[in-house]
């Protein structure tokens, strides 16, 4: 109905999907099931104005996509300046039991009104059949009404009799009138029933066998009102006939189609083109261009009250510019973030505490001392500059996250950052991962370019602030959908930051996901430091290496912050026949570039794996398959296998670091 009536999609291309007939002009990757199909039809208004429906793609998780679509509404909003958010309404469909039942609905709700979320209101349309597959509402909910969860945010709501077109109508303008004069979020209860089954072969009198005696008895909608206009003689029984007749026959004259003849559709949401006018650079900047940003994010109007122990921090950071370094993590971060809304791109990064960092690191977003109001230097590098938007969101990883896939969705120009407060928290939003951003493009060919940050790494902090699953991530690789990497130094961070939007084959970015295993203890390294020779220069190393040497018998792989504890082992030690080469990218594996280092070093060169996780965790199940396919075996010195991420207490931790970096070492 909705696809048909409100979106336009033709029936006969609606009846074919049924048939289980794939256009394979409309096919994307693997596919999807009809049901979960988006669409995109252009209508038109009473006034003959042109209104374009988007239907987004869904999975079967229910009410997973409420935040997406927020998310791909927002950013129409910025887009096209729509500040007063009237010109982009959106409107989300819900069954009563996942209403009620579903806790991404809560955390949507609780985004409604939020600085960086909101759209203006949303309007709630609850088919509320008073079931929920099998099970009856007073085994579904513990309040009164499906919709009570709206009543955190105070939303009206207007419950009606579905058999009643014309109350529907009349409820339907007050919640439109409603949101566009207060835009807030509205809800429409229409108590109705669902007349089969959960789907078409399901048999509901099973469980609900009064229930479904008592449908099966009820009039129709179409019956019932039908009857209506004939008793207030509106219509007559012949015309209301003739209706049925001319509707049931345009139905079996679309099934009738032959399926080579059928309309063409456009599947998914239109994502918007990237505009000829951003600059397409690579992904080193200028000198100019990396002052222009210091200079920029360091300065304040002369009535701001910069806090005392920030004054350091942006003074290192003028220092650095006149003396080439260094650069730590939050700089280079910052660098590429003023680079690129210098260039014309925008960037809108959001998370818990993302504007001044979970480790106090970034600080973006800046407070006056005395008065609390809040400055983003960012903002204000140059008078022509893309937007620059950093938000703290609220404490939620589910909702929040698919409210950035949605915005990157929607907006190939903007980088759009998702940051995790630890890397741990992540799998919070595991339905988003799973079913949207890492599967989005091959099921319904929506590629997004989101840009996950997960802070990752064992320093002794126990199993709930260590990891952030690399292993889940890449076991959801495949095809090239996304990119994982974990960068040690600032330099890396940068460029593939940058990479992001100017790299790929036309240098108009990479339309992938790109999970960054962020690091912690790497922030204030000493070690971990870069130059602005390096910003201004090169580019994004997927594999580092040491030059090879004749004394070395063996090179140890590994990835992220391990790296600085086995270089430091190293040195302390005096080794000479150990090499380290560092996989900045572990997904996709550039087996070319690995292949090409390993000639330049001895054929009989023993090849060892160092991870800080566990053995059944990690990348190493990934990495042991990667050397396989090279034809070269590769041994493993790491955690043994654990059900725990990491251990919980700090001298235990330390000890099971100082083994396998030993063991590593050989």
């Amino acid at each position: 109905t909705v696809l048909a009536n409100f979106v336009g999609k033709p029936l006969g291309q609606i009846f074919a999907e049924f048939e289980g007939y794939a256009d394979p002009a409309s096919m994307h990757g693997s596919g999807d099931v009809k049901y979960h199909l988006g669409a995109c039809g252009i209508r038109q208004s009473r006034t003959g104005k042109p209104v374009t429906i988007s239907l987004s793609p869904n999975p079967s998780h229910l009410e997973a996509v409420d935040p997406v679509v927020e998310g791909i509404v927002r950013t129409k909003q910025d887009r096209r300046g729509d500040g007063k958010r009237e010109l982009i309404i959106p409107v989300l469909l819900h069954g009563d039991a996942a209403f009620a039942g579903q806790g991404v609905v809560a955390e949507t709700l609780n985004l409604s009104q939020l600085d960086g979320y909101r759209t203006g209101g949303t309007i709630h349309l609850i088919i509320n059949n008073q079931i929920g597959f099998t099970t009856s509402p007073e085994r579904g909910r513990s309040s009164p009404y499906s919709t009570d969860v709206a009543r955190m945010v105070q939303a009206p709501i207007f419950h009606l009799n579905a058999d009643d077109p014309d109350a529907a109508i009349r409820v339907a303008q007050m919640a439109y009138d409603f949101r566009q004069e207060f835009k807030k979020d509205v809800v429409i209860d229409m108590v109705c029933y669902r007349r089969h089954g959960h789907n078409e072969g399901d048999d509901p009198a099973y469980t609900q066998p009064i229930m479904y005696r008592k449908i099966k008895d009820h009039a129709s909608v179409a019956v019932v009102y039908s009857q209506k206009l004939v008793k207030e003689k509106v219509m007559a029984n012949e015309a209301v006939a003739q209706l049925r007749k001319r509707t049931v026959d345009h139905l079996a004259a679309a099934f009738d189609q032959d399926h080579a003849a059928r309309d063409q559709f456009a599947f998914g949401i239109p994502v918007a083109q990237q505009s000829t006018s951003i600059a397409l650079t690579g992904t080193p900047i200028t000198p100019e261009m990396a002052a222009d940003v210091v200079e920029g994010a360091t300065r304040f109007p002369a009535s701001f009250h910069l806090h005392p122990k920030l004054k350091g921090f942006t003074d290192k950071r003028k220092e650095a510019l006149a003396t080439g370094g260094p650069i730590d993590w939050a700089f280079a971060e910052a660098l590429a973030f003023g680079s690129l809304v210098l260039e014309g791109n925008p960037v809108r990064l959001s998370g818990q505490d993302s504007g001044r960092g979970t480790f106090s690191q970034r600080h973006l977003a800046f407070y006056d001392f005395e008065s609390g109001e809040k400055y983003i230097p960012l903002q204000h590098l140059a008078e022509r500059q893309a937007r620059f938007q950093v938000y703290d969101s609220s404490l939620s990883e589910y909702a929040v996250l698919g409210f950035e896939f949605g915005y990157t969705v929607a907006d190939p120009e903007t980088l759009v950052l998702w940051e995790a407060q630890f890397g741990d928290f992540c799998n919070g939003a595991q339905i988003m991962i799973d079913q949207f951003i890492s599967t989005g493009e091959e099921k319904w060919g929506q590629p997004n370019g989101l840009v996950m940050l997960l802070p990752h790494g064992q320093e002794g902090q126990g199993p709930e602030h260590s990891s952030a699953r690399m292993e889940r991530f890449l076991g959801l690789c495949a095809r090239d959908n996304m990119q994982v990497v974990n960068c040690t130094t600032p330099a890396q961070y940068f460029h593939v930051l940058r990479r992001q939007m100017r790299g790929g084959a036309d240098g108009r970015g990479m339309r992938k996901p790109l999970i960054i295993f962020t690091p912690k203890s790497l922030l204030r390294h000493p070690r971990a430091v870069s130059t602005f020779d390096e910003i201004t220069g090169g580019g994004f190393q997927e594999v580092l290496c040491e030059t090879p040497s004749p004394d070395v018998k063996r090179l140890v792989f590994c990835t992220g912050k391990v790296y600085y504890d086995l270089l430091a082992e190293r040195d302390k030690r005096g080794v000479k026949h150990v090499a380290i080469a560092r996989l900045e990218q572990i997904y996709p594996f550039n087996a070319g570039r690995v292949k090409q280092i390993l000639s330049g070093f001895d054929a009989q060169l023993e090849l060892v794996w160092l991870q800080e996780e566990p053995k059944n965790m990690g990348p190493w199940r990934f990495i042991n398959e990667d050397f396989a396919a090279l034809g070269r075996a590769i041994a493993y010195a790491g955690r043994a296998a654990n059900a725990s991420p990491a251990p919980g207490s700090k001298k235990r931790h330390d000890a099971e670091q100082q083994e396998i970096i030993e063991r590593a070492l050989g």
